[in-house]
Order: structure tokens, then C-alpha cells, then sequence
């Protein structure tokens, strides 16, 4: 099973600190936010990783990250060339994929668990997707909004007005090899974009798409300052806290 991080985007709302650079490259308290991405999927047993990423910064992409034998990983790249949705940068992955699962984490999301068991649960699965899912205080308008009964995700809607549940939808996800052949058959969205919760919702209607729990803390740092601040507060909580130990 392979791993693809999404690291692309124009990330208006993080402006003027991406003027110059791409948001993956701002720093989380002692590391660049694209390091803990890559961190969980060293934690989850993925050797091969495929970075996607718009072509103005990805030289600095590779000399950051370079083979990825740091990491003990083989690291791979490509470019998205035009902001088509996460989908679409999903697309990028078919041949890196080679008829195998996919592990996809956004380069933004930062969270504490592992999830190496459910990567090794879901190696077993035959046909389907997982969508990682957050319980939120308070049933949130910011995020995709995950219902699920009996164990299995009955709708996905992105941002509504009137939210269903409590769980967010992540920026992390698992997906079989048939992936691709959805997002070949979606159309763009209204704002002219292949929408990764239009992409989820084809697995919900076809009964196969499971959603897994975010137990520890989880956040979506390149969202706005505050949830970049949120990031390197709690990150610079946890170090703290195991140099204690």
C-alpha cells in the first residue's frame, strides 16, 4: 500500500505568509508542516510516498525533503499545474497507485495517532474506501459532516447549514483502485473544481465507504492563522510533555 500527500493549493487565506512560499513549508513550532504528514506515514508502516504540489515551489519541495531517505521512505513527486480540486490531485496518483490502495493525507493535517492499524485492516478489505472522521465540540458548518449509522457512512455534505452530525470530515483518507475511475467519471463543482466529498459520496452510494475516528488532537493548519497558531501550540505541547517523560 502506497501513500500520496497532497501538498498543492494557492492558500489565499494564509496571505501574506504564502506570497513567497507554499503553506506546506511554514514551520509547526520546530519542523515545516510537510514533515508531519510524511511523520504519519512513516508511523503507519507506508514506504512509498508520492508528494503532489503546484510547480512554484516544488524545487523547494525536493531540497527539502530530497529521496526521502531521511525518513526512511521513497519518496516520489508530482505536479498539479492548475488548482482543480483534491480530487483532481488525487488523479495525479493513478500511475504511482499501480492498481494498488491508496493512503491519502492533506499536507495541512496534523494529528497525533497513529493510524497503522486501520492501514493494516484495511489492506485486508477487498472493495471500499475510509474516510477519517473528528468528533467535534459542537456540530460545525466548517467542515464535511460525516453521517454514519450501523457502522457505515450514509451521506457526506460538505459545509451544510444544517449539520446531520458531530464528525468532521478529515483531510485523511483510504481508497481502493477503483478511485480513479470515479474521479474520471465526476464533474466539476460549482466553483469549476473535482470536489474530494463528491469523490467520498460515490463510495457512500455504493455502500462502501467506512469512516474511522480521530481519537487524539487534530488539526487543519493551513486553514486560517488561528488554526496555524492552534498547530504549533499544540505540537510544542506535546514535545514538552514526552521531554518530560
Amino acid at each position: 500500500m502506497k501513500g500520496v500527500i497532497l501538498a498543492g493549493g494557492n492558500a489565499t487565506r494564509l496571505r501574506p505568509l504564502t506570497w513567497v512560499t507554499n503553506k506546506h513549508l511554514l514551520p509547526i513550532y520546530n519542523k515545516p508542516m510537510i514533515f508531519y504528514p510524511i511523520e504519519a506515514m512513516v508511523k503507519a508502516g507506508i514506504k512509498d510516498v508520492l508528494v503532489i504540489t503546484g510547480p512554484n515551489h516544488s524545487g523547494a519541495f525536493i531540497n527539502l525533503l530530497k529521496s526521502g531517505k531521511d525518513f526512511g521512505l521513497r519518496l516520489s513527486y508530482e505536479i498539479q499545474e492548475e488548482a482543480g480540486g483534491i480530487a483532481q490531485a488525487i488523479c495525479l496518483a493513478e500511475d504511482f497507485a499501480d492498481n494498488g490502495k491508496i493512503l491519502v493525507i492533506l499536507g495541512d493535517n496534523i494529528f497525533a495517532q497513529s493510524i497503522k492499524k486501520d492501514v493494516d485492516d484495511f489492506k485486508k478489505i477487498k472493495r471500499g474506501a475510509v474516510v477519517f472522521g473528528k468528533n467535534m465540540a459542537t456540530k460545525s458548518k466548517q467542515y464535511g459532516v460525516i453521517e454514519v449509522k450501523n457502522g457505515k457512512v450514509i451521506s457526506i455534505e460538505e459545509k451544510p447549514e444544517k449539520p446531520k452530525s458531530q464528525i468532521g470530515q478529515t483531510g485523511v483518507y483510504m481508497y481502493d483502485e477503483q478511485v480513479f475511475d470515479f474521479i474520471k467519471k465526476q464533474s466539476p463543482s460549482k466553483r469549476g473544481e473535482l470536489e474530494v466529498t463528491d469523490l467520498n459520496n460515490k463510495y457512500v452510494k455504493e455502500g462502501t465507504m467506512i469512516c474511522k475516528i480521530l481519537t487524539g488532537w487534530w488539526v487543519d493548519a493551513g486553514t486560517s492563522f488561528d488554526e496555524l497558531l492552534k498547530a504549533n501550540i499544540l505540537v510544542a505541547k506535546e514535545i514538552k510533555k514526552e521531554s518530560k517523560i
